[in-house]
């Protein structure tokens, strides 16, 4: 399944069923899962583990050393889960000694073409991340996290789980779950309540969610009384826990 035109390091581990298409190159250190299809002209490099049923179109660049000027040559890692649809010219680096040393990124994630996910980023599962969207070093991105094209989020920045980035998105501070955000800065446009349907979300507990929001940025309240309240509407509804804790956390500021 490999084709005679690409490279592939005889110490590189190759599990049943990949696929290596023409003039792709597959560095000694790479480790890639069952049923797994890597397209022409994809170099993987680095400490790198990729798992099982995913597809990797061509041109991409999976496992490269970061854009840090502080990285000398630690043996960091990449690790990227099962069934992640990645199209062309994505760009993935390893990690960091300064942070964990390790790029993580999930499963089932769709990731269209030109996305970078830079050094020590940590990417949950079902996500999507549109045309250009790109994450500085250090980015955590939560489950069903959707970003739009040409979305960019700051270093150390944080999105939070079913939130939403319309198109052209700058992201300078962190992103609670359920909200959907646009423009530049980023301004909050209220929670992401279709796709909080779509994932089999109820009526009630989409209200409870909704009742959080305006908490937080229609109430008028400042943070701390902000997030009293919600804590109080979580200890009611659980699926507004994953919202008040996010909140909880003192990191870049909370985008209002």
């Amino acid at each position: 399944m490999i084709h005679p035109t690409a490279i592939v390091h005889p110490d590189a581990c190759l599990a049943e069923g990949v696929e290596v298409g023409a003039y792709s190159i597959i560095g000694p250190h790479v480790e890639i899962g069952r049923d797994t299809w890597i397209g022409p002209h994809v170099v993987v490099e680095g400490h790198t583990r990729i798992g099982e049923q995913n597809r990797i179109f061509q041109f991409c660049s999976v496992g490269a050393v970061p854009q840090d000027k502080k990285y000398a040559d630690e043996p960091t890692r990449l690790e990227i889960g099962d069934r992640n649809t990645i199209r062309e010219y994505c760009s993935f680096n390893v990690g960091t000694a300064q942070d964990g040393g390790v790029t993580r990124v999930g499963s089932d994630n769709w990731i269209m073409a030109y996305v970078h996910v830079a050094h020590d980023c940590i990417v949950g599962d079902h996500t999507i991340f549109a045309n250009n969207a790109t994450l500085a070093g250090h980015v955590e991105v939560g489950d069903w996290a959707i970003l739009g094209g040409f979305t960019g989020v700051h270093q150390f920045g944080r999105v939070g789980a079913h939130s939403f980035c319309g198109v052209g998105t700058v992201l300078l501070q962190d992103l609670p779950p359920y909200v959907t955000v646009a423009g530049n800065p980023a301004a909050p446009r209220g929670i992401n309540s279709e796709g909080l349907k779509r994932r089999g979300f109820s009526a009630e507990q989409i209200s409870a969610i909704k009742r959080a929001y305006r908490l937080l940025y229609r109430s008028g309240l400042g943070l701390d009384e902000a997030r009293e309240q919600i804590d109080t509407v979580a200890g009611e509804h659980e699926a507004v826990r994953l919202f008040a804790d996010f909140i909880g956390v003192r990191n870049r500021g909370i985008v209002r």
